[in-house]
């Protein structure tokens, strides 16, 4: 089956949360030419086939067809200050020394932050240059709304930048991914979250869940929208019939960070291994716990059983997806309060008829609705993580028919061109606020 089997209407698949017409009161003229839309991120791909999460680039080549788009990030080292990727115009901001800019990538900012004290020096300047590289742009483009990711720090820098003391202000939709509403906790950051939200034009979450979170930290606005990010259904994440599913491997894909809860899955792999001898684990994810994991393999006699393969490109994935016996998502709430929003990689497996165990974190209930119960574990749980694993390598057919229905039931919640659709119809509805 391909993304485009069975395809139901736009207006099925439309967020029954949001309708322009009823939010907003449009009092713009229309515009003579093609409105243009800034956005703001910190994560972005440094470069083709990149292994970085790529969401906000899949989301913005998406809206070139509506939009003048042009993305605004931070610089790393290797990444070119200037470019143009699939229509949308990368523009990348100086923050440190070259060879201090590493604040985002290879983990992620929370994550950096956590584990090396000495990066938060580096916090003022990565806002400070990322306000001042969007407020020169404005100026000279004339943009007509903002799309910034993430609530801290791009929903900071577009509220700033959306204030009175600039010459044109220009609404802006922001959007939280999980990791910005989750963590970053305490009364400062909730209060600059509140602020931001009530400041938006729209505020877009990926999932009820997160929606829920925000209204508990007094997150109020009238114009919150539940928008997930989407999966290419068409194209890259598709099955294979040709492909031969492995009875024996077990695949993890993520950063190697403590939300991601691979330590969860290695503790539960011997009760694993003890039933079923020849399975093994494959790690595809790099980041910080890398080497802390390795030791906790080694120190559980099981590193015989585990592929720690690297960082893999996003080109690459859908053939391990097409490949294993299961995804296992482990996913945790962090010590930090830090979570996943609504799980990219198990849409990612889903897509391509990749049987999944998933631990119990936000958005997995609008991802799955009903199936979610078949799916869920408690990662830290360690004897129910090893038998929901068990019973998937047990039955492989029943778990693959699982998957089969799984993925029919997501075709119109996640597939890119519902979604980008959705954002456009966002955007556009800013611009006329």
């Amino acid at each position: 089956m391909t993304g485009n089997a069975n395809r139901t209407p736009w207006r099925q698949c439309r967020p029954t949360e949001f309708h322009a017409s009823d939010q907003f009161e449009t009092t713009r003229p229309p515009l003579t030419r093609k409105p243009r839309l800034l956005v703001l991120a910190s994560t972005y791909p440094r470069w083709r086939d990149d292994h970085e999460p790529g969401f906000v680039h899949e989301l913005a080549k998406r809206q070139v067809d509506r939009f003048d788009v042009t993305v605004l990030t931070s610089s790393a080292p290797g990444t070119a200050k200037h470019e143009h990727n699939d229509g949308v115009e990368v523009i990348r901001y100086r923050y440190a020394p070259r060879p201090l800019e590493t604040l985002v990538y290879g983990g992620g900012i929370s994550t950096h932050l956590r584990r090396t004290r000495w990066k938060w020096a580096l916090v003022p300047s990565f806002v400070a240059a990322q306000y001042a590289a969007a407020r020169r742009l404005i100026r000279q483009r004339r943009f007509d709304v903002v799309h910034a990711h993430w609530l801290i720090p791009q929903g900071l820098v577009a509220q700033s930048l959306s204030g009175r003391g600039n010459n044109r202000p220009v609404p802006f939709v922001v959007t939280s991914h999980g990791g910005d509403l989750f963590g970053f906790g305490g009364g400062l950051m909730n209060a600059v979250k509140r602020q931001v939200a009530a400041s938006a034009t729209a505020m877009t979450v990926v999932s009820t869940a997160m929606r829920d979170e925000a209204a508990r930290l007094g997150m109020r606005s009238e114009r919150m929208v539940v928008l997930p990010m989407g999966v290419d259904l068409n194209e890259r994440f598709t099955p294979d019939p040709l492909a031969v599913r492995s009875t024996d491997e077990l695949l993890f894909v993520g950063r190697l960070v403590p939300k991601k809860g691979l330590c969860y899955l290695l503790d539960a792999l011997p009760a694993v291994i003890a039933q079923h001898p020849t399975a093994y684990l494959s790690v595809a994810g790099f980041g910080p716990e890398e080497t802390s994991l390795r030791a906790q393999a080694q120190a559980l006699a099981i590193e015989e059983h585990v592929r720690f393969v690297g960082a893999v490109p996003q080109a690459s994935l859908p053939e391990l997806y097409r490949r294993a016996a299961g995804l296992v998502a482990p996913y945790v709430r962090d010590p930090t309060g830090d979570q996943e929003g609504l799980p990219v990689v198990l849409m990612e497996a889903i897509a391509c008829d990749c049987p999944a165990v998933v631990g119990d974190v936000a958005g997995i209930d609008d991802l799955l609705g009903p199936e979610a119960s078949d799916l869920r574990v408690q990662p830290t749980d360690r004897a129910a993580l090893a038998a929901a694993v068990s019973a998937l390598l047990a039955d492989p057919e029943a778990a693959r028919q699982r998957a089969l229905s799984l993925r029919e039931k997501l075709v119109d919640k996640i597939d890119w061109d519902c979604v980008a659709k959705a954002y456009g119809d966002v955007l556009a509805a800013a611009i006329g606020a």
